[in-house]
């Protein structure tokens, strides 16, 4: 049995939306944990648990992913999902938290210490979108309207290729990951949050990162960069650049490790974290 068997599925309203979370820990400073595009609260099944035993940890469904609610009409843009954590830390009644944003996670963690700075102890990005131009081009293809149909019935042999481009050693994406994958990817409104969510965010020619860029220095809170040295997603450079502009930055880089660091090394991961909130 895996550590995320043993923890349950909650839901709370976050405006109207009907939003899936777990909370394990119940000492130590409150953080909260942001997943990718596509993504979904299992994808912290190896950290969770590990965080917990020092802190309250909170992870949820996006608005828009897992078992969320997707409603038709948002544009999933990082400004529209950091509204969306604030909503949500206001509902569950945290004032302030440390952040960890993986991915699309990180562009919302990013947006949200900009935008509420007041909110944020502590920032932790993993392989964050935001902080460059540059994206793999499986992920900028979708945002062209004819070939974005083509990824709106997700496959199982589809999604498989996905995880597999997501990590250094592919033979760590199983079965059973697939599966879960799969199922989440074909939710009802699911493949179409997914696109929205890229289109909102990037286009052909890469991320519209501007915006965050053009701030990077003014974020104050003490922030720790973790970036997989093989990433295909999101190149390195990205976090090499952010750690000369943001002040109270440091960089970790992970040897032998894609896109997905707290899946493919969830021990250096954990430990990594754990030392930087202590």
């Amino acid at each position: 049995m895996n550590q995320a068997e043993q923890l349950q599925d909650q839901y709370v309203k976050v405006g109207s939306v009907n939003t899936r979370y777990w909370q394990a820990g119940d000492s130590g400073s409150t953080v909260i944990l942001l997943h990718g595009g596509g993504g979904y609260i299992e994808l912290w099944k190896y950290n969770i648990q590990e965080l917990a035993k020092h802190h309250r940890v909170y992870a949820f469904d996006m608005v828009g992913a897992g078992r969320s609610d997707k409603p038709d009409a948002a544009h999933y843009t990082f400004d529209f999902m950091a509204q969306f954590t604030r909503d949500f830390m206001k509902v569950l009644e945290i004032p302030k938290a440390n952040l960890i944003g993986t991915s699309a996670g990180g562009g919302v963690a990013l947006t949200l210490t900009l935008n509420f700075p007041q909110l944020v102890d502590r920032l932790i990005l993993v392989g964050s979108a935001g902080l460059g131009k540059e994206l793999n081009f499986l992920l900028r293809v979708t945002t062209i309207p004819g070939l974005a149909k083509l990824f709106s019935s997700p496959s199982k042999s589809g999604v498989a290729m996905l995880c597999k481009q997501a990590v250094y050693d592919s033979k760590l994406i199983t079965d059973e990951i697939v599966e879960e994958f799969y199922q989440m990817a074909t939710l009802p409104g699911a493949a179409e949050a997914t696109l929205n969510l890229g289109r909102s965010n990037f286009n052909i020619w890469g991320q519209f990162y501007q915006s965050i860029a053009d701030k990077l220095h003014t974020i104050e809170v003490p922030t720790l960069i973790i970036w997989g040295r093989q990433d295909p997603m999101v190149p390195v450079t990205h976090a090499q650049n952010a750690v000369k502009i943001i002040s109270n930055a440091q960089l970790e880089i992970i040897e032998e490790c894609g896109h997905w660091s707290p899946i493919e090394h969830p021990q250096k991961f954990n430990q990594l974290v754990l030392e930087f909130l202590s």
